[in-house]
């Protein structure tokens, strides 16, 4: 089960009037926590959940409050002090030593479903929303509401959440951003791991290879799309399924060259070559593209230096890199950072 939030939704739709269900969302922190206000997570009747809130320490205990938001109807407030030796939290040894504030809403049809269904659609047509959710006073009154946004949200796959005041309540707004779409140009073996792995970090994963032998769908199982289309039809693809990133792995030199020519007409926020420096220049004079015109930066060689050999490390290393770039991170080690 993938913990994008546009994977919970749609578990969660389907069987939205057959089982009881809450909405968990950590609406505030303080100090050293796992997850960040904006995090979600669903709880159904059946004793199954979807998501985290934690490092998986707390989940059972919400688990057993969310029965209790099923059987009130109310939305309640719940507090986890990693500090305090009399918390709970504390005594399940969660260790972070932070404090974590979570809401838990029933979603009914008497409520509009909390607007998740709206969330859900704006999510799969790659659109960005703002979501809020009213932290409730003792009344455990239920109020959500939608908001269309126009303007792409930087990092994709974002939820950035914040509180706003507006007179007498305190509202949890939310940024919903959907999933990174990736785009890879070349079929080859080292490509699977690549897909793979994305497919397993919930993203959106398109595949485009023109040559027979080469981006059939049984090597590429998790793949979303397969393109087979002349290359003349990424630019206009790309633009259509809001693709944000494009690793070129064609080992083509020509056919890297022509999808690095045409995508540099696109709205990529990440576009990688695979291949030593000196394959760059060869793709880079074939291109007819100079450096200094680049409408989108190329990594290349792709990917954060860790070592890589294998498809399977490589693969790792240019989703890193490429994960990075996508949230305006530089890929430093977190240690590095105290």
């Amino acid at each position: 089960m993938n913990n994008q939030l546009v994977h919970l939704l749609r578990r969660w739709y389907p069987q939205r009037d057959t089982l009881e269900w809450v909405l968990g969302t950590v609406y505030r922190t303080e100090g050293p926590c796992y997850r960040k206000a904006g995090a979600m997570m669903l709880f159904d009747s059946l004793g199954q959940q979807y998501g985290m809130l934690s490092g998986g320490c707390l989940e059972s205990d919400i688990q057993q409050q969310a029965r209790r938001v099923m059987q009130s109807g109310k939305a309640m407030t719940l507090c986890y002090d990693g500090s305090d030796e009399d918390d709970l939290a504390f005594r399940l040894g969660i260790g972070c030593g932070g404090t974590v504030h979570i809401l838990l809403q029933p979603i009914t049809a008497g409520s509009g479903y909390l607007q998740l269904d709206q969330v859900l659609q704006s999510l799969e047509q790659r659109r960005s929303s703002a979501y809020y959710q009213r932290i409730p006073s003792a009344d455990g009154a239920v109020e959500s509401r939608f908001e269309q946004l126009n303007d792409p949200t930087p990092g994709a796959g974002n939820r950035l959440g914040a509180q706003v005041v507006e007179g007498s309540d305190t509202w949890l707004r939310t940024t919903i951003a959907p999933p990174p779409h990736l785009l890879v140009v070349g079929g080859g073996l080292d490509a699977r791991p690549l897909v793979s792995l994305a497919h397993e970090l919930g993203w959106q994963t398109s595949l485009w290879d023109p040559r027979p032998a080469n981006g059939r769908r049984e090597f590429f199982m998790t793949a979303d799309r397969i393109i087979d289309n002349d290359v003349e039809s990424l630019p206009a693809y790309c633009r259509q399924q809001v693709v944000d990133a494009a690793v070129l792995m064609s080992h083509n030199v020509g056919l890297d060259a022509a999808a690095l020519r045409l995508l540099q007409d696109s709205p990529l926020r990440y576009l990688a070559l695979l291949g030593p420096r000196n394959r760059r220049e060869r793709v880079f004079e074939e291109a007819g593209v100079a450096e200094d015109r680049l409408t989108t930066p190329v990594s290349g060689p792709a990917g954060l230096d860790i070592g890589a050999e294998l498809p399977e490390s490589i693969a790792l290393s240019i989703l890193s890199e490429c994960h990075a770039v996508l949230q305006q991170r530089d890929g430093r080690p977190l240690s590095a950072q105290l």
